[in-house]
């Protein structure tokens, strides 16, 4: 008798000993080695699924992170196994592609790229084209990161550089400072991988580790590295206007908006994160350094001021006309191996043929009109957020204590007790962070709360990034006490340090 299709056992991986090439090194954590997975594209077949699952549980501890750069990371690694992961997953085409250091995925796009109406030029190509051209660039370093976004007035994560879409034929090209972005250029969408590779190798050269940290000079000699580069070049090719989308046969109706079932609301709002609005920019020649690019702008702290359309769609089902697109939250970004074979079974019972991964740190999957889409969430919903005004949408949480060594409170727990208090602020588009120390890996930019993690309590930044100088020093339970006055006083005022030694006398810690 055949296994079930999420038991599905795959070929086992040659054993190797080990770190394999194959592999990005992994990084040590708490619970051991955490390997990183970059699928192609933010896409994943549902063999490459289940052969991500399969990894997880043989060779890690069967936890998986969901990045907010829409990649995967097994967790509990160990040295012995990373070789035998890393031939596992190159079996199924999710092999590094580089062993210098840089970027194994340089680019980021929408989950629906390739299949959304609204995109004006063929993303998936464009993205593809910017890979292949930036591939060889020496000294990359291995954050960068480039979006590329295909349509208009959308709110995009933070990049070094963006690749925004003007027209069928034209885009803009911007690079991120400290606060915004400046446009550097706009071109022909068959010229943007070249103009975006000499970017990169002016970048790389300044040894820098992402382009915000660049000086004014710097980033001036920054913008004229693709006027030098392509001046007197052809044009490549490469990057065609945008296909019909194979899915709906022929492309999707005019006019699409994305609504959650039942509610008649457009899926509109602001995506978690840092980000940046993608407006339309005019063609011509490049705009001045210190201009930002048309319509783009960045959020003030906290995300709260962001507009436009959202990069990705909201937890939940939504109807286009001729597709169903569900959209699952892993909850604070973590899943196990197990709920990743479920949530293949579940594409296989609607008829979506891949997972695409979303900087919601959480799965798309695109079905066809007529599939049993609703009656799939149920099922999902013990192990994913399935719906848009879940709480949990708004809190971001990094693994903690004691799966990182460098945490010292235990901050998925954490997280998840605040989710529930916080969710009268989260209702009104406030944000919160739970970090286990100032890194910020789960959301280095700030939110409205940021708890920082420190010897057990929590360092209280409002409107800031965990790196910031904290407020006041709490437990968890003081913090959920105060977070119930907030709705009514407000996050500053219920966070003032008139209190705190009466709270820390009532948790027997010291001030």
């Amino acid at each position: 008798m055949n296994a079930p299709a999420h038991r599905r056992v795959l070929p086992e991986a040659p054993q190797r000993r080990g770190w394999c090439p194959g592999l990005a090194r992994p990084m040590p954590t708490g619970d051991g080695l955490l390997a990183r997975v970059h699928p192609p594209l933010g896409i994943l077949s549902l063999d490459q699924a289940r052969a991500v699952a399969q990894g997880a549980r043989l060779y890690g501890n069967g936890h998986l992170d969901l990045t907010a750069r829409a990649n995967l990371q097994v967790r509990g690694v160990s040295e012995a196994s990373s070789a035998p992961l890393a031939g596992l997953l190159a079996q199924v085409g999710l092999g590094d592609r580089r062993a210098d250091g840089g970027p194994q995925r340089l680019t980021l796009t929408q989950p629906l790229a390739g299949q959304d109406p609204a995109e004006l030029i063929d993303v998936p190509a464009l993205a593809r084209a910017i890979e292949a051209a930036a591939l060889d660039i020496p000294g990359l370093p291995a954050k960068t990161l480039v979006v590329v976004e295909g349509r208009r007035d959308v709110t995009a994560p933070e990049a070094d550089c963006l690749v925004t879409a003007i027209d069928a034929a034209q885009v803009d090209v911007a690079i991120a400072a400290a606060d915004e972005m400046h446009r550097v250029t706009d071109c022909a969408a068959t010229e943007a991988p070249a103009v975006v590779a000499a970017l990169l190798t002016a970048f790389a050269r300044t040894g820098r580790r992402r382009m915000r940290d660049l000086s004014e000079d710097e980033r001036t000699r920054l913008a004229e590295a693709p006027i030098a580069s392509t001046r007197g070049q052809d044009r490549q090719p490469g990057c065609p206007a945008r296909a019909p989308s194979p899915l709906c046969g022929g492309g999707w109706p005019d006019g699409l908006l994305l609504r959650q079932q039942g509610s008649g609301e457009e899926s509109d709002g602001a995506d978690r994160g840092s980000g940046l609005h993608v407006g339309h920019a005019p063609s011509g020649s490049g705009a001045p350094l210190s201009r930002p690019p048309s319509g783009v702008t960045l959020p003030r702290k906290g995300g709260r001021e962001m507009r436009g359309g959202t990069f990705a769609p909201a937890a939940g089902l939504h109807e286009s006309g001729r597709a169903h697109i569900l959209a699952l939250d892993a909850p604070f970004g973590r899943c196990t191996a197990d709920a990743l074979d479920r949530l293949v079974s579940a594409a296989e019972a609607v008829g979506a043929d891949a997972l695409r991964l979303s900087p919601t740190r959480g799965f798309v999957l695109l079905a066809p009109v007529g599939a049993p889409a609703a009656a799939a969430l149920p099922d999902l919903a013990s192990d994913f957020i399935v719906a848009p005004d879940d709480p949990r949408r708004s809190v971001d949480a990094c693994t903690g204590a004691p799966g990182c060594a460098s945490g010292s409170t235990p901050t998925l727990l954490d997280a998840e007790r605040l989710a529930q208090t916080f969710q009268p602020l989260a209702a009104q588009g406030y944000t919160a962070h739970v970090s286990g120390c100032t890194k910020g890996c789960a959301r280095p930019g700030p939110a409205d709360l940021t708890l920082v993690g420190a010897q057990g309590r929590y360092g209280i930044v409002i409107g800031g990034a965990p790196g910031d100088e904290p407020a006041i020093h709490l437990p968890i339970e003081a913090v959920l006490e105060r977070l119930g006055r907030a709705k009514t006083v407000g996050l500053s005022a219920a966070f003032t340090s008139d209190t705190a030694r009466a709270d820390d006398r009532r948790d027997g810690r010291p001030a």
